[in-house]
């Protein structure tokens, strides 16, 4: 089957769906409407729609087929009038599987009770209290046929397995399988990527930027700075812009996506915000330096400043003692905020063509930007790197198994409360070039040093 392009609009009253199926026989089409959800056949089409709200199929509801446009429209009664249906515009939110509350039957019923005088309850209290460990024990084995608790002392988990998952939520395995035999630049977990353990990914990570670190590279870029200037002091048009609108392209997109519904814990809730972070700061470098105009070298410079790409190694990264332990209402402390931007900011100093601190900066303010307009510009920013990467015949493997995960989480479980609130701790969050760990101070100051002394001495022998 296939799924249509479409949109939805809505009224105070009605709720109207455009489906763009054209060569079709309208007297074939089939209409089901369960509470939220809305099911429309078409031989080929096929469209399942849970809306937020339900709707109804009454006499006010109708379906009209227009031949020369090929859309059918479908307009339902919403079931409270004036009922605000949000995000209509999220197409993957739209398609994704209605979520099926499991009931929950009492596994104890109390059929009576009886209450003891406070002096009674007192009384045991005391005796329980008075009771040592050892003699609760005795009187436990004596009720239990004299068997005394045993317990058995726990051995570290083996891993019988040499399969080892990654990705969205660890979802995924063997995309690495033949890495060897690929022209992939960013791995830096060699032939093998598939078996190596989150420690050892970590490990390589930090040695594979270790290795890297090029302090004539920093310094150069340091004093020769005039075209950073110029980036740097580049203003983003689209971030001016009052409201985010998906453009026909993006929502082709959306279409496209997997249909998931992901059931992450608490914290895996909070690690993939955090890693959420690392992609939109790979793409702000990239934005910025490129000042929105792609280039060839895009999708390496996205994929080289992610860690959970390059690596396999998303956050929670290890925390800051030098960042104060404030505590946002999110449940995001500035040590996690830090440190998983952390890495991202080194890598910035690394493996790109321009190294500068400064810049770093600049694409974290341009992360809160992004955050501070809501999910839709962050779906936007994904979709674009989605683009970008499925257009590299390599790299597209890490929208297999992140973009494409991120832009349909993106839509149907992240919050535009929750990202002002990120936005606004990383607007106050400051990273300091003392945690970096390449005493960038010390260089920038003999740099300066150096330049000054250089200066002076060209003037003197000009005299």
């Amino acid at each position: 089957m296939i799924t249509p392009r479409f949109h939805c609009t809505q009224t105070l009253e009605a709720v109207a769906v455009s489906i763009y199926c054209p060569s079709v026989r309208a007297s074939d089409v089939e209409i089901n409407v369960d509470e939220t959800l809305l099911t429309v056949h078409i031989n080929p089409y096929f469209l399942r729609i849970n809306f937020p709200h339900p709707v109804l199929e009454d006499d006010q509801s109708s379906a009209t087929y227009d031949p020369s446009s090929g859309y059918l429209t479908v307009t339902l009664t919403k079931e409270t009038k004036g009922q605000e249906f949000p995000d209509l515009d999220l197409l993957a939110k739209l398609l994704a599987p209605r979520h099926v509350e499991a009931s929950k039957q009492p596994v104890i019923e109390v059929i009576g009770s009886e209450t003891s005088s406070q002096s009674e309850l007192e009384e045991l209290v005391d005796l329980t209290d008075a009771i040592s460990l050892e003699q609760r024990e005795i009187l436990e084995a004596a009720e239990n046929d004299w068997q005394f608790p045993q317990t058995i002392v726990e051995s570290p988990s083996l891993q019988l397995s040499t399969k080892r998952y990654y990705g969205f939520l660890d979802m995924y395995t063997g995309y690495f399988t033949h890495v060897a035999h690929t022209e992939n630049d960013i791995n830096e977990l060699g032939n093998e990527a598939e078996h190596c353990s989150p420690e050892e990914r970590r490990a390589k990570r930090l040695q594979h930027e270790e290795m890297k670190w090029d302090e004539e590279h920093y310094m150069a870029d340091y004093v020769d700075d005039e075209y950073i200037q110029e980036l740097l002091a580049w203003e983003d048009p689209e971030f001016e812009d009052a409201e985010c609108i998906f453009t026909e392209n993006e929502n082709m997109t959306m279409l496209n996506l997997p249909r998931k519904e992901y059931l992450p814990t608490k914290p895996q809730q909070q690690n993939l915000h955090l890693t959420l972070l690392t992609l939109l700061f790979a793409y702000a470098y990239d934005r910025r330096t490129t000042q929105h105009d792609p280039t060839p070298e895009s999708a390496w410079t996205i994929c080289s400043l992610i860690p959970a790409f390059s690596a396999l190694d998303p956050p929670p990264y290890i925390s800051l003692e030098s960042v104060p332990p404030s505590i946002p209402t999110p449940g995001f402390t500035d040590h996690d905020l830090a440190s998983a931007l952390l890495p991202s900011y080194r890598r910035s100093l690394v493996f790109p063509l321009y190294r500068s601190f400064a810049m770093a900066d600049a694409c974290l303010n341009d992360v809160a930007s992004i955050l501070a307009k809501g999910k839709r510009m962050v779906a936007r920013c994904l979709l674009e790197m989605k683009h970008i990467l499925d257009h590299h015949e390599v790299y597209y493997v890490y929208n297999k198994i992140w973009v494409d995960d991120f832009c349909v989480w993106i839509q149907t479980s992240a919050s535009d409360e929750m990202m002002l609130s990120i936005a606004q701790q990383l607007k106050a969050l400051a990273i300091t070039k003392s945690m970096i760990g390449w005493n960038i101070e010390k260089l920038e100051a003999a740099t300066l040093l150096d330049t000054t002394s250089t200066s002076d001495s060209d003037d003197e022998s000009s005299e």
